[in-house]
């Protein structure tokens, strides 16, 4: 009975919140579940772009004005002062670029957050896991402006998270099947293999033991005639 028991392959995941865990999990090969390594890639994405869209206008801008204001000042030559408006929009760059590029980050991280664990916890994509989504980051990113605030922030993100959903799941039709139909599906699949592996490696060891069994009923059947 022990036998038949040991090292049976565990199920896929039944439950809404075992189907969460499992975005934290690292499978065999080390390797977290692509909704998982999708959500860093847009967080890094989104940051960078954010500190492209602050970043660049105020570079433009702070060079401008630099330029505008240093009409009167003296420099060493041309190049020093090309140096010192390069300096300016750089220092205005990072600056700006760094507070747009974090609540982009943000914004997008518990974005992707919340859709995904809607998706993953209900195991179907629709447009109301992102509009709920939306609604909450909308929320959350303008609950400090009072009642007021909180309630443009729901609209905001809802409106935003609408056509976001949309094409996203728009996207993953062109592929043929959603992140939790390919899921789903590799979860089978994969249960399928261990299933099999543990069926094979159980009739072997049942095999081994019939074998040894009537290895050591050998001699007792000899002791017994020679008694």
């Amino acid at each position: 009975g022990a036998p038949s028991s040991f090292g049976r392959p565990a199920p896929p995941p039944q439950t809404g919140w075992e189907r969460l865990c499992e975005l934290w999990q690292r499978d065999e090969l080390q390797r977290y579940p692509e909704e998982t390594v999708n959500l860093f890639k847009s967080a890094f994405t989104a940051g960078v772009v954010g500190w492209l869209y602050g970043g660049l206008p105020a570079f433009v801008s702070a060079r401008k004005a630099f330029i505008e204001r240093s009409h009167g000042e003296l420099f060493q030559n041309r190049a020093d002062a090309v140096q010192s408006a390069h300096r300016a929009g750089l220092r205005s760059f990072i600056r700006y670029g760094w507070r747009w590029s974090w609540r982009v980050t943000a914004f997008t991280t518990i974005f992707n957050m919340v859709s995904i664990g809607l998706s993953v916890y209900r195991d179907k994509t629709t447009v109301s896991n992102f509009a709920a989504a939306g609604a909450f980051t909308g929320a959350l990113f303008r609950m400090h402006l009072g009642l007021q605030g909180l309630a443009g922030g729901i609209v905001f993100g809802a409106v935003f998270g609408i056509p976001a959903g949309g094409l996203l799941m728009a996207l993953h039709g062109l592929a043929g099947e959603t992140f939790q139909e390919k899921r789903n599906r590799e979860r089978r699949e994969l249960y399928e293999r261990k299933l099999a592996e543990w069926q094979s490696r159980l009739s072997v060891t049942e095999v081994l033991g019939q074998k040894e069994d009537n290895t050591q009923e050998g001699p007792k059947m000899e002791r017994a005639r020679e008694l």
